[in-house]
């Protein structure tokens, strides 16, 4: 309940940006702000600062005012405001993250099912599919394929999508974790089959549609319930690492990952605009991952039991 509870306090906290950065903050988080000032103690103070460090080239910019309505947590090298980048980049890691989750294990559930009931032609080939997505490095596979698609999009038949949309890295990270959801699925579906009520289904003449829908998928539901926060959490990280390297989220949207980036060059002097969307994504990860450890213990007492033993 408690990682319930931090994963709805950030949830809430990403979907409210519009209203902090509008009326709040008064900014724009996706618009360079390189000669605006604010007031702070009763002064006005430029956003980006005379660099006072080495030869005193360039400039720095404003650190963490923490005050909440004003750069709470300082801001960028393009002189924007890091706390509203932070709930917008959340809004962003977190939508691609729960959609390709759910894509994706809707994607598993439907070639598990088949592949393990049907087996024959159709289990060998999805089990080929599986093994040869299987093979790759995770991470290595989705940018190989983010590389590919950045640059001249999606295109299928009547289905176009641009570079830069979010669908893109929504789709791919969703693809490339189908395996690892759908195999587990597919050895329950197997393991299921031979049970009594389902023989007696088959029996008593059913269909395969009733068979599947009726009597395996909803033995197989705790289990894909168990699977959606803990794959969440994945595609955070994969989204994550994926805009860090410039080929998930383009802007001008931004994810955690896009203002980790951000942050590198300024690590010795304003940290915090790294150290946050890390933060973020540890907590939120985190909370997902004892999240899913909890449902299974809800759907599962044995697994618990077994746990204390």
């Amino acid at each position: 309940m408690a990682a319930l509870g931090v994963v709805l306090f950030v949830v809430t906290a990403c979907l409210l940006a519009p209203v902090y950065a509008h009326d709040l903050a008064h900014v724009d988080a996706f618009t360079s702000n390189l000669n605006g000032t604010i007031r702070l103690n009763g002064r006005t103070v430029s956003v980006l600062q005379a660099n006072t460090q080495g030869l005193g080239f360039g400039v720095t910019p404003i650190g963490p005012t923490w005050h909440f309505t004003n750069y709470f947590l300082g801001a960028d090298n393009q002189g924007r405001d890091v706390f509203a980048r932070l709930l917008y980049g959340g809004r962003a890691t977190l939508l691609i993250g729960s959609t390709s989750a759910i894509i994706c294990c809707l994607v598993a559930t439907v070639l598990g099912l088949a592949a393990g009931y049907f087996g024959g032609v159709i289990d060998w080939v999805v089990s080929r599919v599986f093994d040869i997505v299987w093979a790759f490095p995770i991470y290595l596979l989705a940018i190989s394929l983010s590389v590919i698609l950045l640059t001249s999009g999606l295109n299928i038949g009547p289905l176009h999508i641009g570079a830069g949309s979010l669908l893109l890295p929504i789709l791919i990270i969703a693809m490339v974790f189908v395996p690892y959801v759908g195999r587990p699925l597919r050895g329950i579906v197997l393991s299921l089959k031979e049970r009594e009520f389902v023989q007696a289904a088959i029996g008593s003449g059913a269909s395969d549609w009733h068979i599947i829908t009726k009597e395996i998928l909803p033995n197989v539901a705790p289990t894909i319930i168990v699977f959606l926060p803990l794959m969440v959490a994945f595609n955070m990280l994969t989204e994550s690492a994926l805009s860090f390297l410039s080929i998930g989220v383009q802007p001008p949207n931004a994810s955690w990952g896009t203002i980790i980036n951000d942050g590198l060059g300024l690590l010795y002097t304003r940290p915090w605009v790294a150290i946050a969307p890390g933060i973020g994504i540890v907590l939120t990860a985190g909370a997902l991952n004892v999240l899913g450890d909890g449902v299974r213990d809800a759907f599962d007492p044995k697994a618990r039991l077994r746990g204390s033993i």
